[in-house]
C-alpha cells in the first residue's frame, strides 16, 4: 500500500500527462475522423452532383435536337405547303403570259400600249413573285424555328417542374393537348391572314425599285444581285423598321382568335397560355439579335439563288448582260425552288447550316428561367 501511494507520489505528474496525451490525441482523432467522414460525404455530394448535371445536359441535348426535328418534319413541312399553295393562288402570271402570246400570235388583238402596259405588269409580278417566295420561305423558316424552341423551353421547364407535382404534370398534359397544338398552328398566319397585304406591299417595293429599268435594258448578275437587295430593303423598312413583323406572328393571342374564330364559328377557349408564348415569340421577333439573322439568312439564300441562276445560263450571257424582258422567265420560275419541300429545298438548308442561326437558337433555346 505504502509502495502505490510512493508511486503514486513520485510519478502523478507523468500519469496526467499520459493521460492528458492520450485524451487529446483521441480527441484529434475523432476530429479527423469526422473531417475525413465530411470529406468522403462532400466527395459523394459533388460526385452526384456532376452526375445530375451531366444528365441534365444529355436531356437538354436530347430534348433541343427533338425540337429541331419536329420543327423539320412536321411543322415547317405542314407551313410550307400553306404558304406555296397561296402565293401560287395570289400570283399566278399565266394569264399576263397567255395574253402576251395571244398578241404575239395575233399581232391585231393588242394595240402597242396595252403589250407595254402587260409587260410592265409582267416584269414587276415576276420580281414580285421571286423576291416574295424568297423572303417568305427564308422568314418562315426561322420563324417556326422560334416558335417550336419557345415551346420546347417551355414544355421542358413545366414537366422539369411537373416531375415534384402531379397537380402540375396534369397542367403540362392539357397544355399539350391545347396550348402546344394552338401555338404551333398560328404559324399559317402569314399564308392565312397576311399573305394579301404582303403581296401588296412587295409589289410596291417592286415597283420603285423597277420604276427606271427598261424592258430592253441589260442585266448582268451584280445588277440582278444589287435589284433582289433593293426590294428586300425597301421592303423591310415600309411601314417602319419592324412592321414586317406583322405577316408573321399576330398582335396577340385574343385578335388571332377573334379572326380563326369568325372564320370557324368557334367560341373562344382560354388564351392565357397561348398569349404568353405569342408575346414572347414577338419579342424574340423584335429583337436586335434575331433582326442580325434575318439579315444574314436573306443575304446567305440571295447568293444561292444567284449561283443557281448562274448555272441555268451556263453560256455566260447574263455576266456580260442580256435584255431584263429575256430575264423576266427565269426570274418568275425561281419562285418555285424557293418554295419546294424543306427536305428538298436548298435554300432552306443553307440556313440551317448558318454558324450564327445555329447559335441563336441554341441560345433562344438556352435561355431559361429557373425552375
Amino acid at each position: 500500500m505504502l509502495s502505490l501511494r510512493d508511486f503514486w507520489r513520485r510519478h502523478k505528474r507523468k500519469v496526467f500527462a499520459a493521460l492528458g496525451v492520450l485524451g487529446s490525441g483521441y480527441v484529434l482523432y475523432k476530429l479527423y475522423d469526422a473531417h475525413r467522414r465530411r470529406l468522403s460525404q462532400l466527395e459523394s455530394e459533388l460526385e452526384d452532383q456532376r452526375e445530375t448535371e451531366e444528365l441534365i445536359k444529355a436531356q437538354l441535348q436530347a430534348h433541343f435536337e427533338n425540337i429541331q426535328r419536329i420543327a423539320d418534319s412536321t411543322t415547317l413541312p405542314y407551313a410550307m405547303h400553306c404558304l406555296r399553295n397561296r402565293i401560287t393562288e395570289e400570283l399566278d402570271l399565266s394569264h399576263l403570259t397567255g395574253r402576251l402570246l395571244q398578241g404575239k400570235g395575233h399581232p391585231n388583238t393588242l394595240t402597242y400600249v396595252e403589250k407595254l402596259e402587260l409587260w410592265e405588269r409582267l416584269k414587276i409580278q415576276s420580281f414580285t413573285l421571286m423576291v416574295l417566295s424568297l423572303w417568305a420561305m427564308t422568314m418562315l423558316n426561322l420563324y417556326v424555328r422560334v416558335q417550336v424552341n419557345i415551346l420546347g423551353r417551355h414544355l421542358y421547364i413545366d414537366t422539369a417542374r411537373g416531375v415534384e407535382n402531379s397537380h402540375l404534370m396534369e397542367e403540362v398534359d392539357k397544355f399539350q393537348r391545347h396550348g402546344q397544338q394552338e401555338f404551333l398552328e398560328s404559324a399559317d398566319f402569314l399564308s392565312s391572314y397576311s399573305i394579301t397585304t404582303l403581296i401588296q406591299n412587295m409589289q410596291m417595293a417592286a415597283a420603285e425599285v423597277l420604276k427606271e429599268e427598261q424592258l430592253r435594258h441589260p442585266f448582268n448578275s451584280s445588277l440582278l444581285h444589287e435589284t433582289i437587295m433593293q426590294i428586300l430593303d425597301m421592303f423591310m423598312n415600309m411601314n417602319g423598321p419592324n412592321h414586317w413583323v406583322t405577316y408573321l406572328v399576330p398582335e396577340n393571342a385574343l385578335s388571332y382568335k377573334h379572326q380563326s374564330a369568325t372564320s370557324s364559328n368557334e367560341a373562344l377557349p382560354d388564351i392565357s397560355k397561348l398569349d404568353q408564348l405569342m408575346t414572347e415569340t414577338r419579342a424574340v421577333l423584335l429583337s436586335s439579335d434575331f433582326g442580325n439573322v434575318v439579315k444574314i439568312s436573306l443575304r446567305a439564300v440571295v447568293d444561292t439563288l444567284m449561283e443557281d441562276i448562274m448555272i441555268q445560263f451556263s453560256g455566260g450571257n447574263l455576266p456580260s448582260g442580256i435584255p431584263l424582258a429575256k430575264l423576266l422567265p427565269r426570274v418568275a420560275q425561281m419562285g418555285r425552288p424557293l418554295l419546294e419541300e424543306p427536305s428538298n429545298n436548298k435554300f432552306i438548308q443553307t440556313i440551317r447550316n448558318l454558324p450564327d442561326v445555329e447559335l441563336f437558337y441554341t441560345l433562344l433555346y438556352a435561355n431559361m428561367p429557373s425552375l
